[in-house]
């Protein structure tokens, strides 16, 4: 993640941080209804035309990915080295998925195949940095109306290229639902008695999965590598942000939530919760960095079965790394196991179908296949090359 990578805006005392992108104007917050329910749109005309599982496990075209990323298992990028074969890249810094390269003005952000959780690497992934990278494109571009990004060009199927600009040392999780099971999740806290999260007063009787009244927003920072929930007063008072900046930020992230649960539910989707990032433009503007509604940063649920599922108190459809995070929770301790197993090869590629399965349903598009006619490292290489040359 970018609030990992870098210097901080406004020094704290115990945190460092950094940056990515320029700057933007904020246009007027979409305001959707907050419901108990949700409703699928009147735009859907059927039950059978929405996603479920069904069309995750029974299909030819999933076993037709299955069989393309078992393939691909000893060809994933897992890392990547182009301050040695870009000359203008000065330095390279690693993150749990991205790879971040120093090229003056501008940075370099190679999306990887890692498959990163509980604040570690986990294994990974086939076709996973293509599928992050391009997901996050397309919300970039569909979220202009409520904050503009830095990316100034996109030259390959892995890699962005931004403006620089300072990263707040804050993590924005915005989340619908009490679920999770990481350390941090909502559920976890909720389950050991916890009523005041982040500053958000929890009400008595809420179930795991359940539909929180209203969306509520959980900053974290950072601190050996672990999550730490932060209310809004600690942020201030630490010198994170100033009030205005975590007002103006905090604003952008619920706004974008809200437009991602209603272009989720229009393609059949729950979006359940996320996490943002912001920084500080040359003109001093709050922009969003990093991704943007990724199946990384987020959790996705299929919507038309989910009512049902909870009612009957059954686990809903997911469509994002939930099912790996369980399998490492009950094969060891990843929090604190200093080696972990090996993931089983078939949930690495079932994560693989998932992945692509949740980029085109949202985005209505085909996922790409990349080609296998050059080697992924020289085809970013070139690609990299090409673009800064431009620039």
């Amino acid at each position: 993640m970018a609030s990992q990578l870098y210097p901080t805006l406004n020094p704290p005392k115990t945190l460092n941080k950094t940056s990515l992108f320029p700057s933007f104007t904020l246009s007027k917050s979409i305001k959707l209804p907050k419901t108990k329910t949700f409703s699928l749109p009147l735009t859907i005309s059927s039950l059978e035309k929405q996603p479920s599982l069904n069309s995750l496990t029974n299909t030819d075209y999933r076993d037709h990915i299955i069989h393309s990323a078992q393939i691909s298992l000893t060809n994933c990028l897992s890392e990547t080295n182009l301050h040695l074969t870009v000359p203008s890249l000065k330095s390279k810094i690693r993150g749990k998925v991205r790879d971040i390269y120093d090229a003056g003005d501008y940075l370099v952000l190679v999306t990887t195949d890692r498959q990163s959780a509980f604040d570690r690497v986990l294994a990974s992934i086939p076709f996973k940095g293509q599928v992050l990278n391009e997901t996050s494109l397309w919300w970039f571009d569909r979220t202009r109306h409520i904050t503009q990004n830095a990316i100034v060009s996109a030259p390959d199927k892995n890699v962005v290229i931004a403006k620089k600009c300072s990263v707040f040392p804050v993590e924005f999780v915005v989340r619908g639902f009490v679920t999770g099971s990481t350390d941090t999740s909502l559920w976890t806290v909720y389950n050991k008695g916890v009523r005041n999260y982040c500053g958000n007063a929890l009400p008595e009787g809420l179930v795991k999965n359940q539909k929180l009244p209203a969306n509520i927003l959980t900053p974290t920072t950072k601190a050996a590598d672990h999550d730490i929930p932060v209310t809004p007063e600690e942020i201030i008072e630490r010198g994170l942000m100033t009030r205005d900046e975590y007002d103006e930020a905090s604003k952008k992230a619920l706004s974008l939530f809200e437009y991602g649960q209603h272009v989720a539910i229009e393609h059949g989707l729950l979006l359940v919760d996320t996490k943002y990032e912001f920084g500080k433009g040359p003109d001093g503007a709050i922009l969003l960095i990093d991704e943007v509604h990724t199946p990384d940063s987020s959790r996705y649920w299929i919507a038309h079965s989910y009512e049902e599922r909870f009612q009957a108190g059954l686990e809903p459809e997911n469509v994002d790394k939930e099912f790996l995070r369980l399998w490492f929770k009950d094969h060891c301790n990843p929090y604190e196991d200093e080696v972990l197993p090996d993931a089983p090869d078939e949930l690495v590629c079932e994560l693989a179908w998932r992945y692509i399965f949740l980029f085109e349903t949202i985005t209505k598009s085909k996922f790409q296949m990349p080609g296998v006619e050059e080697p992924v490292h020289d085809r970013i290489s070139r690609n990299v090359s090409l673009a800064l040359s431009s620039l």
